[in-house]
């Protein structure tokens, strides 16, 4: 058991002069004789394939592509890939109202207990309309002129733009059908 949790063992500082403590290398599990010793684990940031591993293992990709070094991250969640901005007055015309697409813009605001009920319908929504509709969420308390400007009196509420134009309004926090079925007129 002990040789599972194995940890670094620091001294009291009155105990040991400082210049006398070393790092303590470690062996292996099997040699644990009852001292504790230090052992520092990989970080670790994604999915990666070592690259020896990675040219042995799959024949179709290509050495070349491969850092010889280091391993690479070979995919990225679907869940991650797509993620719903924050807009702010600066970019509020460029985003939402010359936008290409239709816009939806979620208002809301931290401490509102319904939006966070909603937010990750906004996030599904988002993913199930890439490319088709963008989404973007304002925060009525860092951007209240944009929220004023809308008629804003109620949080969360969901505004459908195309073309520049406020086409449709939900307030509430409704189901993922309702959003769904406006979303659906507009494009």
């Amino acid at each position: 058991m002990a040789a599972v949790l194995e940890s670094l063992a620091v001294p009291r500082s009155s105990a040991v002069p400082f210049a006398t403590l070393t790092p303590v290398s470690t062996s292996s599990a099997a040699s644990f004789s009852g001292a504790r010793k230090s052992v520092k684990l990989p970080e670790a940031k994604g999915l990666k394939i070592p690259s020896r591993a990675s040219s042995r293992n799959f024949r179709s990709v290509s050495t070349s592509r491969i850092a010889p070094r280091a391993g690479r991250i070979v995919c990225e969640s679907p869940e991650t890939a797509v993620e719903v901005s924050s807009v702010t007055e600066a970019a509020w015309q460029s985003l939402v109202l010359e936008s290409d697409t239709p816009a939806l813009v979620e208002f809301w605001a931290p401490w509102c207990g319904p939006c966070r009920m909603i937010h990750p319908i906004i996030d599904e929504l988002a993913k199930q309309y890439t490319g088709k509709l963008k989404c973007f969420k304002v925060n009525t308390d860092e951007s209240p002129s944009i929220a004023s400007r809308y008629g804003i009196r109620s949080i969360p509420t969901v505004i459908i733009f195309k073309n520049g134009e406020k086409k449709e309004a939900v307030i509430g926090a409704v189901p993922k059908s309702t959003l769904t079925t406006s979303i659906e007129k507009f494009l």
